[in-house]
């Protein structure tokens, strides 16, 4: 196979898995209730007891961009980490050990197909906040935040191929362990309040997942001194680069100890494993 057909087929997988992921997503409307509606429902109490406060609005501009970054950690969670289990339990997991594409063909478009579906739920979310209670937004600065959301969704979705692998590794347990990963992850990543309020070593663990630096340095971006930032502005673009590239590499390593898994032991293609 000639190198031009290897780069055609992979960017098919990529295409593929990409956009199934997106018709899916409209297609069952519940989806669009759950992903959209009720993180929107939970954003609205925190912003009120905020407002109740009589907290600075700054803090209700936290919780909404905070809400809208909920959701792509939680399509990280159970569409992107837990894809692999799933296909496992349907039988159709052997398909993509038997192609000839690249299994990073294949995660590299679920997390495309992934940020497409969720980026419509985040929109809706960020929008209904700000118009419903008029929290500030400084759109001059958007240009910025909006480079260092797109470095963050790439270290976060990066995190999401390595959990793809290891929930499928831990079998029945990726149910459990998605829901370990979702709340106790919206409390450390700050997604309500800026993440320096933890305390220094809390927030210096937190920091190791990019979603929190990311948020963090968004934040910063749009609010300056007044968002409590955890760290100086100027490292967070290097370390969530750094992120990107230690997940990619360790995701790969993932796939190709699931891949040996399955040849050697031939345990991953067994449905309720």
């Amino acid at each position: 196979m000639t190198l031009g057909e290897t780069i055609r087929i992979n960017l098919g997988a990529v295409w593929a898995r990409a956009r199934v992921r997106v018709v899916a997503s409209w297609r069952e409307k519940s989806w669009v209730v759950g992903e959209t509606i009720f993180p929107f429902l939970a954003m609205s109490a925190f912003v009120l007891v905020y407002r109740g406060l009589k907290a600075p609005p700054i803090y209700e501009a936290f919780v909404v961009l905070g809400g809208a970054m909920i959701a792509y950690w939680n399509n990280v969670l159970w569409s992107m980490a837990s894809q692999f289990f799933w296909e496992k339990e349907q039988g159709q997991l052997q398909l993509y050990l038997i192609t000839p594409v690249s299994r990073m063909s294949i995660l590299l478009g679920m997390a495309l197909g992934g940020i497409a579906m969720t980026t419509s739920r985040a929109v809706v979310i960020l929008a209904g906040g700000v118009l419903l209670f008029h929290v500030p937004l400084p759109l001059d600065r958007a240009l910025p935040a909006f480079g260092l959301f797109l470095l963050t969704l790439g270290a976060v979705y990066s995190l999401g191929m390595i959990l793809s692998s290891l929930f499928l590794l831990w079998g029945r347990e990726a149910w459990y362990t998605a829901t370990l990963f979702q709340e106790p992850i919206h409390l450390v990543s700050g997604f309500y309040f800026p993440v320096r309020a933890l305390g220094s070593v809390a927030a210096g663990f937190a920091a190791l997942l990019p979603i929190t630096l990311g948020l963090d340095g968004i934040r910063q971006i749009l609010y300056g001194e007044a968002a409590h930032g955890l760290l100086p502005l100027v490292w967070i673009p290097p370390i969530q680069v750094a992120l990107l590239g230690i997940f990619v590499f360790l995701a790969q390593r993932a796939l190709a100890t699931m891949e040996n898994l399955s040849k050697r032991e031939g345990r991953l293609t067994l449905r309720g494993g």
